[in-house]
């Protein structure tokens, strides 16, 4: 099968298995964590659904014009929805104009696909129109959805589309495939844990090292914070005002998973690190705040990157009331 999923490939034998028995759900539903490949897993499907040239019913050649073309999320029977940026809005005018187009009959492929992303960021309108769209969906129409997780999405979404709900793959197994595709064993172990077996997230950090840069860069951050005074804690602050949304999303996932990593450790759990090049200082965290207080920073951290899906929320107070709550550790 030239599928070339690494940890899902269940999901792509049954999804091969629709193609080659002709039993095709007019939906279908990826969900599981950011950079777990649920797109990558959707694009693949396409390619099946729609190559020109399968060496076998299911399995897309990957070499045809549609197949490349799919890659690039270009082709003409392809139409992609998603945010603007991420942790964005998919609105309802999103939603129209694609039951506009898969109105429309297929202009060269099999099917007329509609690949969502992350729809868990559309608003209650945008989801009720979706609604209606599943209800209505020509017969040579398919819709592909991804989000964090079903209970993202209204219920009644979820209950017209097949779930498939995708997982990362172990740390040691993640390693081991980045070693596959050169990286050397320090940046393969490394990465593997702070990808925390998601293999796309790791898979875009060796092609793209400024991630990676960053996700050191927060780090520092907040050990350099946690040391800090209430006003220069305030003065860092400062640097989200009147923007920095997408910065401070990803500030506030790193934090969340140095708490995470913290807690573990405060509660004497074996589970493998994500920011194992800093082991040392999550211990003497873990070791200085002990259980409780790592699992209510966890909460707060958390809570208050929920609180930045809201548009009205003022992000650098949304940081100066987090930094005020985090303990002071010299």
């Amino acid at each position: 099968m030239n599928w070339n999923i690494t940890g899902h490939e269940w999901a792509a034998t049954l999804l091969q298995q629709h193609i080659g028995s002709q039993q095709v759900r007019h939906a279908y539903l990826f969900s599981g964590p950011p950079g777990v490949g649920r797109r990558t897993l959707a694009l693949r499907f396409v390619q099946a659904l729609n190559c020109l040239k399968p060496p076998t019913p299911g399995e897309p050649c990957g070499e045809c014009r549609v197949c490349k073309q799919t890659e690039r999320m270009q082709h003409a029977d392809l139409s992609v929805i998603q945010a603007e940026t991420e942790g964005g809005i998919i609105k309802i005018d999103q939603v129209r104009d694609l039951q506009r187009l898969l109105s429309l009959a297929p202009f060269e492929a099999r099917y007329r696909v509609a690949l969502l992303l992350r729809f868990h960021e559309a608003n209650d309108n945008a989801q009720n129109a979706l609604l209606k769209t599943l209800e209505e969906a020509p017969s040579r129409a398919i819709l592909l959805v991804t989000a964090d997780s079903p209970e993202a999405l209204l219920p009644t979404i979820v209950s017209r589309c097949e779930v498939l709900r995708l997982r990362p793959i172990g740390v040691p197994a993640l390693s081991d495939l980045l070693l596959s595709r050169g990286a050397s064993p320090e940046q393969a172990q490394t990465l593997a844990h702070v990808a925390g077996g998601r293999v796309g997230s790791a898979l875009k950090m060796i092609q793209e090292p400024v991630l990676y840069e960053n996700h050191c860069n927060w780090v520092e951050d907040m050990f350099g914070l946690l040391s800090a005074s209430r006003r220069k804690r305030f003065a860092y602050a400062e640097q989200f005002k009147g923007g920095g949304r997408e910065e401070l999303r990803q500030a506030l996932t790193v934090w969340l998973s140095v708490w995470r990593d913290v807690m573990q450790l405060a509660a004497g759990s074996q589970a493998l690190l994500i920011n194992l090049p800093r082991a040392d200082q999550l211990a003497a965290l873990a070791g200085g705040i002990g259980l409780n207080e790592s699992r209510l920073m966890l909460e707060k951290t958390g809570q208050a990157l929920e609180k930045l899906d809201n548009t009205n929320v003022n992000a650098q107070m949304l940081v100066e009331v987090l930094l005020l709550d985090w303990p002071y550790v010299r």
